[in-house]
């Protein structure tokens, strides 16, 4: 079983995960860039202009999907996150993000009435997959953080 510094190594190496949120008991799915992955949880961030938004603060229950595609069958990974977010009030968090994503000032620049904003998930269940695992999900149990 895969401790939970392993799910957070696996998220920072494979960044571009899918999110899935729900609104009025229907799903969506988007490509997501996480920002990083701690000991503190998952950060990603988004925008008030845009329907994630809305969603996010419509229903807070998130899963996040990491994957690493690997050389083929055998050696693809996966992992899900599965946890409500919390939004992250911290201006030096909120500095830091505009220094390491400066292409989000022309984002901020084009849309000056809305904000950009971090959220992250801080407690939740993740679950490893590869292979060889295929079929064991009921008999694995999820890492709770």
């Amino acid at each position: 079983m895969k401790a939970i510094e392993e799910i957070i190594e696996f998220a920072n190496q494979n960044p571009a995960a899918w999110l899935a949120t729900a609104q009025d008991n229907q799903p969506h799915v988007r490509a997501m860039a996480m920002w990083f992955a701690d000991k503190t949880g998952f950060y990603f961030h988004t925008g008030t202009h845009k329907r994630l938004s809305t969603q996010l603060n419509g229903n807070p229950r998130v899963e996040i999907g990491f994957f690493n595609p690997g050389e083929g069958m055998d050696t693809m990974q996966m992992v899900r996150v599965t946890g409500s977010i919390e939004m992250v009030h911290d201006a030096a968090l909120e500095k830091k993000l505009f220094e390491e994503r400066s292409w989000l000032n022309a984002i901020k620049a084009a849309w000056p009435n809305e904000r950009i904003f971090i959220f992250r998930i801080a407690h939740g269940e993740a679950q490893y997959w590869n292979m060889s695992l295929n079929c064991m999900e009921k008999d694995t149990p999820p890492i709770v953080f």
